[in-house]
């Protein structure tokens, strides 16, 4: 039980009390009172008080908060006595003490105690205050007008004129309210924004209308076929089907998860198959008091169901108004296949495809591809089924075939048959570009990324590729980080969390360490999961040099989830020589068990064997990360760099190389090493600190030549940085 147990209880209450008034209060709050970890819990008292001063900048000093620091709007509030003196007291010791939740400090967990008290205090001041707002704002409806004619003239003129600027005042005011909701509805003016929520969709998973549960992936096929030929409109937004899965069982109803997803639109449907024969029902629902928009019922031939897929998707363009251009009619009408034997096959894989990303079944890898093999046997111009082929190789054999002359080959030949076969396949060039940017050929992946979302304007995984391309090879932030937006804008599902902590992750690489803990926190209020919450936290301040600190917070992660382990990298920097030995033992049984390669961690391994003098196996995975990097650089690999998770960095083999040499007193080696990583064009924020405190570089760091190039690492890293956040302020987004 927490010691902060009573001062839940009260919270619980309020909880109860605010059900079902204010939402984003209510979901914050709820974190807070499941919670066992006290930094948790400071952080969400945090969110419920900035959710309150939000409202209150809004409504008190009329004006939006944007990103304006909490004790600002505080200060304001009281100078201007909007909120009582004791409120805004508690405001300001809840403000001060809940910031040892975000940034970690040390900290007693006594200290959550008055925090919770203040909350409390706060929300039932906030209760009390919503209250007279709606009374106050009832209060006009009670006036009544008077009939009679007054006796006293001046009298009379002094109520007409009341009268008059009574009714003035209404009229304006509605007239307020027309003109924002037109802006809203982007009926007058508006803007890529409200266009984007008017006419944007989700297509729900279909229902099955068969009693055979093995035949679910027909419906599904059909669900999928239609979304697809959606997404090739670019004048709608249309959800992936990742963001959509969350409510193939679900007791919600539309508006909620209309309103979850961010759309202005739904559609729900339900297939069978009989025979010959097909019914497919539809219906399009709009999020709001307009309700069912259009539905139909379509009885054909199952030889006829590609082209009822799009003339249900046109139809749907039309009923939301969303313009479809003639290059788009032409592909939203291609027939993928002439055979439905084909298609039926096809569908089935498919579904295996997908349960092998999620469970990584050998059983349902190999039934997958059976099946698109199979499918293409019987249709052998059936493009589609070789870019699923494709994508089952890739997910099955990447790390298997790595240091492979022939890595991703299959896929790269597959990929250029489907397009031989239908030259307008975003799928197909999509493997290509991810092809090309694991064998490091960068020009050639953004070229494909690009096609792939010129044919397919919602093609969030091909925004998110071409994200990191711009980033990690490009070292384009700016452009990087609005080809991610795009990416999440387009993701509303279990995934998001991901995207957003990736997004992250590119902000703390510029160095932007607020907006990168915004967005971890944003990920930790979808999902709930404070381990990997708190596992961020540690990496962040990793990056900014507090690697005492980085270690208490991986160790308390680890006491939330046990998957969580401290890191090896942030061990070599501390004094916690036989943990980092405990650690460095599990990572190399989980490496044999996974099959992964250790392409670039070894010599974190051969360190941890080496400080507690374990010499001849620390040689070992030095020499292995020699193998492995000397491989990685002949091959022209895009190597994986680790840092919380693995994502792709230029020049990491040599980077990696200049450490062991350096660490193995090879300095000359070293330096033929760092010289080639001092060509790069930018730095992210961790590389500069591992530049400055790695105990691999020891022996050169106070050399003029490594300064020298220190030096230039720090300027790259400054100057990307800095351009980076004067867009960011340009934008009003810091």
């Amino acid at each position: 039980m927490q010691i902060w147990s009573a001062e839940i209880k009260e919270l619980e209450l309020l909880y109860t009390s605010i059900k079902g008034r204010f939402p984003e209060l209510e979901k914050d709050l709820e974190h807070l009172i499941k919670t066992d970890d006290e930094n948790v819990a400071l952080l969400y008292s945090r969110r419920c008080l900035e959710i309150i001063i939000t409202d209150l900048c809004e409504s008190e000093l009329n004006r939006p908060r944007k990103t304006e620091p909490l004790k600002g709007i505080i200060d304001k509030l009281h100078r201007e006595e909007k909120v009582p003196s004791h409120i805004i007291t508690s405001m300001d010791h809840l403000n001060s003490l809940s910031t040892y939740g975000t940034h970690p400090k040390e900290f007693d967990p006594r200290q959550v105690k008055p925090v919770l008290n203040h909350l409390a205090t706060i929300i039932e001041w906030y209760l009390k205050y919503k209250d007279t707002q709606i009374i106050s704002q009832a209060k006009p409806k009670e006036v009544k007008y008077e009939s009679k004619v007054p006796v006293d003239i001046k009298e009379g003129i002094h109520k007409s004129k009341k009268r008059l600027i009574f009714l003035l005042s209404g009229i304006l005011l509605v007239v307020a309210i027309i003109v924002v909701a037109l802006f809203l509805f982007n009926i007058v003016g508006g803007g890529k924004q409200t266009k984007e929520i008017e006419k944007s969709i989700a297509v729900l998973p279909f229902k099955s209308l068969s009693d055979d549960p093995e035949k679910q992936y027909l419906a599904d096929g059909m669900m999928d076929a239609i979304l697809l030929h959606l997404s090739k409109i670019e004048d709608m937004r249309v959800m992936s089907w990742t963001s959509v899965e969350q409510y193939r069982k679900t007791d919600k109803t539309t508006s909620v998860i209309g309103h979850e997803l961010g759309v202005a639109y739904l559609l729900e449907g339900s297939f069978q198959k009989y025979g010959d024969d097909a019914r497919l029902i539809v219906q399009l629902i709009k999020i709001g008091k307009e309700g069912h928009v259009w539905a139909n019922q379509y009885d054909r031939k199952w030889k006829d169901i590609l082209s009822v897929q799009s003339e249900v998707a046109e139809r749907i363009a039309g009923e939301v108004d969303a313009k479809i251009t003639p290059d788009e009619k032409v592909l939203i009408e291609r027939i993928p296949t002439v055979d439905l034997t084909a298609y039926d096959l096809y569908l089935n894989a498919n579904e295996y495809q997908k349960d092998y990303q999620k469970t990584h079944s050998l059983n349902s890898y190999q039934k997958s591809v059976t099946l698109y093999m199979a499918s293409i046997k019987i249709d052998s111009a059936f493009a589609r089924a070789y870019t699923g082929l494709a994508s089952a190789y890739l997910n099955r054999y990447y790390w298997e075939s790595y240091f492979k002359e022939d890595f991703l080959d299959s896929c790269i030949v597959l990929a250029n048959i489907a397009l031989g076969f239908d030259d307008q396949l975003d799928e197909a060039f999509y493997i290509k570009g991810l092809y090309y940017y694991a064998n490091g050929q960068i020009e050639e992946a953004l070229d494909n990324f690009d096609k792939a979302i010129k044919i397919n304007p919602n093609y969030y995984s091909a925004y998110y590729e071409k994200g990191i391309v711009l980033t990690y090879s490009i070292h384009d932030f700016i452009k990087g980080i609005d080809t991610y937006n795009k990416a999440l804008n387009l993701i509303h599902g279990d995934e998001r969390p991901f995207f957003l902590r990736n997004l992250g992750d590119v902000y703390l690489d510029v160095g932007l360490v607020e907006k990168a803990r915004n967005y971890y926190q944003e990920a930790l209020t979808l999902d709930g999961d404070s381990a990997r919450y708190i596992f961020y936290l540690a990496w962040l301040e990793f990056y900014i040099g507090n690697f005492e600190n980085a270690y208490q917070f991986f160790k308390k992660a680890n006491k939330i989830d046990s998957t969580y382990i401290p890191d090896l990298m942030n061990l070599s920097f501390t004094e916690h020589d036989q943990e980092a030995y405990i650690v460095a033992k599990k990572e190399v049984e989980r490496l044999k068990k996974s099959g992964e390669l250790s392409i670039n961690y070894s010599h974190r391994i051969g360190y941890a064997f080496w400080k507690v003098g374990k010499a001849k196996e620390a040689e070992f995975y030095f020499n292995e990360q020699i193998k492995y990097c000397k491989e990685s650089i002949r091959l022209n690999r895009k190597i994986y760099q680790w840092k919380g998770a693995l994502v792709e960095q230029d020049k990491s083999p040599q980077c990696d190389l200049a450490y062991v040499y350096a660490f193995l007193g090879e300095k000359e080696k070293a330096y033929q090493y760092l010289d080639e990583v001092n060509t790069l064009n930018f730095y992210p924020l961790w590389w500069v600190t591992l530049f400055k405190h790695d105990p691999f570089l020891n022996s050169i760091r106070n050399e003029d030549r490594f300064q020298k190039i220190l030096q230039d690492v720090e300027a790259k890293y400054q100057a990307e940085h800095e351009r980076v956040k004067k867009w960011m302020e340009e934008q009003g987004e810091i």
